[in-house]
């Protein structure tokens, strides 16, 4: 169950989560066996609807041909205008963890309050221009929160160290609240965001435009842990 998932990417963290965007997507199959080889314990899957953001990517054909192929989690990304409307199909799919945008919708809360109906985990997500104020109405319904260091919508972006104060107030307010950072991560920024709190971190290029994917992820890995060590928290 996509509940008992959430519970399971808890005990994984601090953890990477490989994002697929870069992934050849003529070839997932073999992709998927790479990240998995390499060490990747769940997949991040950045749905984008080109309305939301100027970017489109895929939908739930590519969620449902991937669950076929990992019992890996999918973390599912929406980055769309009607996160409802594709909830329920995302998870019937194979999502386990469902994050929507603040920005996207009126009403965070029933937004969140509805997708937990789902059985899912739930994420909320925020720009790197969003204020954290913004996301207060839905904190108590939602199991996650997605910190964008980059603007939403496209993959290879800059690391903006707005992202590491939010965190750090997050972790500080809200200690239950598992936290995840997406865009611009590598060995130097994925310090950065560990330091400031966070448990989860999307990586897409430094792993996927690597020669080794498993190179990549232990140098990264090795990162987090460094990190873990100078803070003193669980490895």
């Amino acid at each position: 169950m996509p509940r008992a998932t959430l519970d399971a990417i808890r005990e994984l963290t601090p953890a990477i989560m490989p994002s697929i965007l870069s992934c050849d997507f003529g070839d997932m199959k073999s992709e998927v066996t790479r990240l998995t080889d390499a060490g990747a314990q769940a997949l991040h899957l950045d749905v984008m609807d080109g309305h939301f953001v100027p970017n489109l990517t895929f939908g739930m054909p590519m969620v449902s041909g991937l669950r076929r192929h990992t019992d890996l989690p999918l973390d599912v990304h929406l980055m769309i205008s009607e996160p409802l409307r594709y909830a329920k199909p995302m998870v019937q799919a194979g999502a386990d963890v469902l994050t929507f945008h603040v920005e996207a919708v009126e009403d965070a809360a029933f937004v969140a309050k509805e997708f937990r109906k789902l059985g899912v985990g739930v994420g909320v997500a925020l720009d790197s221009d969003t204020k954290l104020t913004d996301l207060e109405p839905c904190l108590d319904f939602v199991d996650m929160v997605l910190v964008m260091s980059v603007k939403a919508g496209f993959g290879g972006q800059s690391f903006n160290p707005i992202s590491l104060e939010k965190l750090r107030l997050l972790r500080d307010n809200h200690p239950e609240l598992l936290l995840q950072i997406d865009g611009g991560m590598n060995t130097e920024t994925i310090v950065l965001a560990r330091d400031a709190g966070c448990d989860l971190f999307v990586v897409g290029s430094s792993i996927i435009h690597s020669d080794d994917y498993s190179e990549a992820f232990a140098e990264l890995d090795q990162a987090i842990k460094s990190a873990t060590a100078t803070r003193g928290v669980k490895a």
